[in-house]
Parts: structure tokens; sequence; C-alpha cells
């Protein structure tokens, strides 16, 4: 079993689950008392977020490129990098390894064709929903993506940084997000992509009427197959509802 390094604490509320599933997943396919081999390294979130709102990704991509070194360096043989919205430094991140990343776009494009669907909605944080890195991602695979207008887009990022990143979990809050996802069905969307890694906590497959892709199940997925290899059973490619 290869050992997968982990990027996280943004926030650490998604780490958790990124930890849980892990775990999960090859305790579920290996059996007995076997856990997934990781390494973790979390940062502050604050000073990430600091970087996001002013608009210096630069800097926020030396310290993640920084820290993916350090998990290199730590034995990790895979890099996972735990969060939606700073797959937007992906490729200074990617710069300086040697080791397999994993991209999360990746993931849950193969999740998407595999179910079939060309017309996909995108729910994240304002930066997921307006910046190319994830839609281009998911463009490059085939698929058309379908983002919430401008004040969805700013109710849906609310929620995340006021509420998800804090452990806050609302039904109010999940009943908005209903809304959000019919509007983008209504829009001919076939499916929605559950950009932003803490969504999880709050939106799931029984919630909506359209398949959901959550992108750390699908994320987790991946470093699980990556990590097993040939050692183990393929873990199931899509996770969907």
């Amino acid at each position: 079993m290869k050992t997968i390094g982990l990027l996280g604490g943004m926030s650490w509320e998604s780490s958790t689950l990124y930890y849980r599933l892990l775990n999960e997943s090859v305790a579920e396919q290996l059996g007995g008392l076997h856990s997934a081999r990781c390494v973790l390294l979390s940062v502050d979130f604050a000073e990430i977020e600091r970087l996001q709102a002013t608009g210096d990704w630069a800097r926020a991509g030396e310290l993640l490129a920084a820290d993916a070194r350090s998990l290199q360096s730590a034995g990790a043989e895979v890099v996972v990098l735990c969060t939606n919205t700073m797959h937007a430094v992906a490729d200074a991140v990617t710069a300086g390894l040697d080791v397999p990343f994993l991209h999360i776009g990746d993931s849950t494009a193969e999740a998407i064709t595999e179910a079939g669907l060309t017309r996909i909605g995108l729910l994240g944080t304002r930066y997921t929903m307006e910046q190319p890195f994830l839609i281009d991602r998911l463009s490059a695979a085939g698929l058309e993506v379908v983002v919430p207008d401008r004040g969805d887009r700013d109710l849906v990022h609310h929620v995340i940084y006021e509420e998800l990143v804090r452990g806050v979990v609302r039904e109010e809050s999940r009943r908005a997000y209903r809304d959000v996802v019919d509007r983008l069905v209504a829009r001919g969307a076939q499916g929605v992509v559950l950009g932003c890694t803490e969504i999880e906590l709050l939106l799931g497959p029984d919630d909506v009427d359209v398949p959901t892709f959550p992108t750390t199940a699908l994320h987790v997925a991946a470093a699980v197959r990556a990590a097993l290899g040939d050692g183990g059973p393929a873990a199931p490619h899509t996770i969907v509802g």
C-alpha cells in the first residue's frame, strides 16, 4: 500500500471527512484491521482564506507548494489536495513534486462521464464557480457546466464560509441549497457537482432529485485506487445518488 499525502485544513472540517472516508474505504476493501497509510499536513485556513479574499493566489500557491514538498519528504507517494478551491493553484503545487498529484477535477469528470451525463450543475465557493480552474477541467472532458446565477452563487458561498467551514449545518441552508439545485435543473442540468468539500456535510443524494457527484468521496476513491494499485481490489469510480 502506498502512502497518501493529504494536504488539508481548508477547512479542517473537510479534512476530517477525507480522513474518515479514506480509512473506511481501505478497511472495506482489504478487510480485517486494515487502515490507510497516510500523512496529513493541515494548514492554518485563516491565512489561506485571507490570500483568497485579497486575490493573492500566487502567494497561496507558494505556501501550498512548500507544504506539498513537505508531504513528499515525509514519505507521501501520492499527494491529494483536500479542497476544490485551492486547485486554482494546482499547477504551482505540482511543479515541485516528484510523486503523482491527483486532481479533484479528474476523478469528478470521470464519474460524471461514466454516469452518462453531459450537462452538469456546479456548486462551490464563489472562486470555484466563477474562476475557470475546475470548469475548464470538466469542460475538457466534454462536459457542459452550468453555474448558479449571481444571487445563488452569493448564497452558496456565504453558507460555506459562514457555516460549513465552522461546522455549522442548518436545515434552512439545506433547503436553500435544494432550491438552488432545482433552478440549475430547470436550466438543463442533469446532475450536480458538490464542488466544495464541505458541501457534503450539508447536501447528499437523498436531498435532491438528480444525481450528485460528491467531489470529496470521488477524490478519496481515486486516492485509494492509487494507493492500493494491483495490491487490492479497485474502488468504485462512481459515488452518486
